[in-house]
């Protein structure tokens, strides 16, 4: 149960990053909104990421991996739309479709670095 909330807490830190990087991803300015945000798009992850994994995998072996970052794009919209007010990204489709993209990457990274530096058993 640890485990879980300490990674939830690292989600949303780099979710904050996100929102310092990325201009457009906005998360309401409340500890609480960051946690549910991050508690969604773990959620996503874990049950509907892996099913587009699957479905996507000719596509990702076309592009030599290259298609997991829109993959990695695609939850972060999907938790968009699941958060409600909480997480927003700002433009059309297609605006929607690089910030996202640009942001899954820097909570990719931020959640990583987080992750080295939190002192957690494994």
């Amino acid at each position: 149960m640890t485990r879980i909330l300490v990674r939830v807490l690292i989600l949303a830190a780099a979710f904050w990053v996100a929102t310092l990087l990325v201009p457009g991803i906005h998360v309401q300015a409340s500890i609480v909104s960051f946690l549910i945000v991050a508690s969604v798009f773990g959620l996503v992850n874990t049950f509907v990421r892996p099913v587009a994994r699957i479905l996507s995998l000719p596509v990702r072996l076309l592009t030599l991996g290259l298609f997991s970052f829109v993959i990695n794009a695609l939850m972060l919209m999907l938790t968009d739309r699941l958060a409600g007010d909480a997480l927003s990204i700002d433009g059309g489709f297609l605006e929607q479709t690089l910030r996202a993209l640009v942001a899954s990457f820097v909570i990719s990274v931020a959640s990583t670095l987080i992750g080295w530096v939190v002192p957690w058993d494994d």
